[in-house]
């Protein structure tokens, strides 16, 4: 079998490039902030050349909103508890965990962040919040399937999840966990 048609495996080479890269991303916005750094910096921080990173993720903004999206699903995945006050309660406290984490505020800049450089930060910025978006309205989904009268995705935003990201930015913390169960309450 030649180079061209191995199979990628899960956990091999790959997935360990990927995960030096996104360390080294997360490590420069903590040290320098967003916008601060290059493709050549990621790459010498990780260890692997700057060519291997415009193959795999294009550009650098493409390379961020995959870093900001995968941590986001790694630490705050969408739960399946059985009732939408109990997915809602896990994933708001999910939320919570991470944005409050080491590298949390880091990755909350991010985000916000790849809004405002120019095309390709505002494409970014857009396929990370519809994939989030997406994954929460199968969260949503489940419970009217279930017979639960659940807000739309919007609501979630609104209600939960930007008062949370607020007070990370701004610095008012901590996010307690009956804070979090009365945003949630006070959404249902």
């Amino acid at each position: 079998m030649n180079e061209g048609q191995r199979a990628r495996r899960p956990g091999g080479r790959s997935a360990r490039v990927a995960a030096e890269v996104h360390q080294a991303v997360t490590d420069l916005i903590s040290e320098r902030g967003y916008g601060n750094f290059t493709v050549g910096e990621v790459a010498s921080r990780a260890g692997v050349a700057d060519s291997s990173i415009y193959r795999r993720w294009g550009n650098l903004e493409s390379l961020l909103s995959d870093v900001a999206l995968t941590r986001l699903n790694a630490q705050s995945p969408m739960p399946d508890t059985g009732s939408l006050a109990g997915d809602l309660r896990t994933y708001a406290a999910n939320v919570a965990r991470e944005i409050t984490g080491p590298d949390g505020l880091a990755v909350v800049r991010l985000a916000v962040a790849l809004s405002g450089n120019g095309q390709q930060g505002l494409e970014a910025g857009d396929n990370l919040r519809a994939e989030r978006m997406r994954q929460l309205q199968s969260m949503l989904d489940r419970a009217r399937e279930r017979g639960e009268d659940a807000p739309d995705a919007l609501g979630v935003l609104d209600h939960i999840l930007a008062p949370m990201y607020i007070r990370v930015l701004f610095g008012i913390v901590p996010l307690t966990p009956d804070y979090i169960d009365g945003l949630v309450d006070r959404l249902l």
